[in-house]
Order: structure tokens, then sequence, then C-alpha cells
């Protein structure tokens, strides 16, 4: 009996595949950025989380993808492919995706996602309603 249930207790992990942010209640929303260090972000930054680590969002001037292969609560961005147009926001740009890009850990309970480093650094997200 000890052996059946040793068994099927490795078959756990194969059954599901994707341990990223998305299989966690991530890919159920598109994530606004609230705020960056405690204080509110005035621009719109967006998240969304797909299949097998993607990870996409408009910036506060430009679309950007990247992949984030690590499983849940880890994070990291990985390189960020990101279109390149000019707009007056592009302060606000630098600012949320330095920031996205420090990130290592990221939590989604109570309606809301916080992401944070070991630095002291944060990021609270909404849903989009």
């Amino acid at each position: 009996m000890r052996l059946v249930a040793v068994a099927l207790l490795g078959l756990i992990p194969a059954c599901q595949s994707d341990e990223t942010v998305a299989a966690y209640g991530g890919a159920d929303a598109t994530w606004i950025l609230v705020k960056i260090g405690g204080a509110p972000f005035a621009e719109r930054a967006t998240l969304e989380f797909g299949e097998d680590g993607q990870v996409s969002g408009q910036a506060p001037c430009n679309r950007f993808t990247f992949t984030n292969s690590l499983p849940y609560p880890w994070f990291e961005t990985g390189p960020i492919a990101a279109t390149k147009m000019a707009c007056p926001n592009l302060e606000a740009e630098n600012t949320f995706l330095t920031s996205l890009s420090a990130m290592t850990r990221v939590v989604i309970a109570d309606g809301q996602m916080v992401m944070a480093n070991d630095e002291g650094g944060e990021m609270v997200f909404k849903p989009s309603e």
C-alpha cells in the first residue's frame, strides 16, 4: 500500500505542468499597477500572464513581453522585449520597467498582486474591472 501511495505522489508534479504565476491566479486578469515603493503610480501600466511563463503588458508608452519561467512565488523578468515609441511618459516607463526588472517574488492574495524583492522594493497591482 505504501508503494502505491509513494508512486501516486510522484505523479502529482506531472499533472500540473505550469508552476508560474499564471497557474496561481495571475492568468485570471489584466493587472494594473497601483503603487511602486508605497507611492501611487499615476500612469497606466499593465501585466498579463499567459501560458508557459509568458508575460506581456503595456508600460506607460510601449508594449512589452518577457518570459518568467520560475515557479510561483519566485519571479524574474528575463530579457524584456519592448516597442520603441517615443512619448511624454518615458520617465514613468523607465521607472516601471526598471522596478519590474528588480522584482524577485510575487504573491496574489486578497484581490491584489504584490511583487517584492530583498532590497525592500515593492509593486502593487490590482485586477482590471
